[in-house]
């Protein structure tokens, strides 16, 4: 029941804020100086991964039926649960967005 809530995407558009991007991403794992005094931060956003309670009850009767085996199984599955995904947002020297770039999903192994 820890898991976090995926990010609000609608709100990552051109023209909004660098502190309207950050509220919502959080702060950028990247930070690049281009010319012009303008800016190019990299985030990284997680989906499929927000806290869900009849998953948590479903794997809390599995404990219980399998007397603790069920963690050997259940723990892998949580832990390949969700996605990260990469956007790369460019901002002008007033630090609104002026172009947005998003990746392919990251693979978790």
């Amino acid at each position: 029941m820890s898991r976090k809530q995926d990010s609000n995407l609608g709100a990552i558009r051109v023209g909004a804020t660098r502190g309207e991007i950050e509220l919502h991403l959080g702060h950028p794992i990247t930070t690049t100086t281009l010319e012009d005094r303008k800016r190019q931060d990299i985030y990284e956003y997680e989906l499929g991964n927000e806290a869900d309670a009849g998953r948590a009850i479903g794997h809390g009767v599995m404990d219980v039926l399998t007397l603790g085996l069920w963690e050997v199984i259940g723990t892998p599955i949580e832990a390949m649960q969700g996605h990260k995904r990469q956007i790369t947002i460019t901002y002008d020297k007033k630090d609104h967005v002026q172009s947005i770039v998003g990746t392919a999903p990251k693979r978790q192994f």
